[in-house]
């Protein structure tokens, strides 16, 4: 599966503002990472319209599909009938208040509303959090995903540990994209993430990894582990009930289990390993748990 590409945006020069009035939005997942847009007038429409205060070019946005207003010194967000909803914090709202740290959906992009009086302090932490995590499911990226991976290869053949790889992949996510549209399928990969992270050690790792596949690191795991691990992950998602806008859909997901062995060179080795079990999960039927063959497990 062809892993997402990274995109690289350029941040706008910030302004020095007054941090008592200045509030912002900074866009989180969507078409412009890091793109701040300062809350200064009483009224700032969001919409697909170019005349729009915020510009959303995708077909998910309606034309005029929410705004921005400002009463008594706070920020309200009102949806404009919009076709598809606006969302925050994963609520469908009509009305409601801003507040600092609130995750705001409008299509299939993620707004985080900023407030307070450390307002650029926040923005530069916001901005270095996208280098690390993934804006939509809210767990770490491919980039940190790859990074950990290393710094555990490297330890774990310093020290000859253990160390175990599970690639996940959702089955048949392109077919929940085409039959119940992309908000769905966000939705989806959002549910699906809270639920792995809750089992997610301290020493361990979650990651999306591009797509519907995500990642998960288990230093200090043999294989027989890592397999258990990954067939509760696969229970976790199969036995949970995914509900969106009053539909009911049925998910399940793959999982491909490597260990690190000697012949492994690379990080890169171990995530081939894995990937090769997890096509064959995919082969075989799917809503399995595929391991390599290991004398060590």
């Amino acid at each position: 599966m062809e892993a997402a590409k990274t995109r690289i945006t350029s941040i706008k020069k910030i302004q020095d503002s007054t941090p008592d009035t200045v509030v912002c939005l900074v866009e989180i997942y969507g078409g412009n990472l890091g793109r701040r847009h300062e809350l200064t007038e009483p009224l700032v429409d969001v919409g697909r319209d170019p005349d729009n205060g915020i510009v959303i070019d995708t077909d998910s946005v309606s034309r005029r599909h929410a705004q921005i207003e400002t009463r008594e010194g706070e920020k309200f967000v009102v949806d404009l009938e919009s076709t598809n909803g606006t969302y925050l914090n994963d609520n469908m709202v009509f009305r409601a208040q801003l507040r600092n740290g609130d995750l705001l959906k409008i299509g299939d992009t993620i707004f985080k509303f900023l407030s307070g009086q450390n307002i650029e302090s926040a923005y530069h932490e916001e901005i270095y959090r996208m280098t690390i995590q993934d804006g939509l499911t809210q767990v770490h990226n491919k980039r940190y995903f790859l990074e950990f991976l290393e710094g555990e290869f490297s330890r774990a053949r310093r020290y000859n540990r253990p160390l175990s790889l599970i690639m996940i992949d959702l089955d048949h996510f392109k077919a929940v994209n085409d039959e119940n549209g992309h908000l769905t399928g966000d939705f989806v990969l959002k549910e699906t993430a809270n639920r792995v992270r809750e089992r997610i050690r301290r020493e361990e790792l979650f990651a999306r990894y591009g797509g519907e596949e995500f990642a998960i690191v288990l230093p200090e795991t043999l294989l027989r582990g890592a397999v258990e691990f990954a067939d509760i992950v696969r229970g976790l998602i199969e036995t949970h009930t995914f509900i969106f806008e009053g539909n009911t859909i049925p998910v399940t997901l793959s999982c491909g289990v490597a260990q690190l062995a000697e012949e492994m060179k690379a990080p890169r080795d171990l995530i081939r390993a894995a990937d090769e079990m997890l096509f064959d999960a995919k082969r075989s039927g799917r809503n399995k748990v595929k391991p390599t063959i290991s004398k060590d497990s």
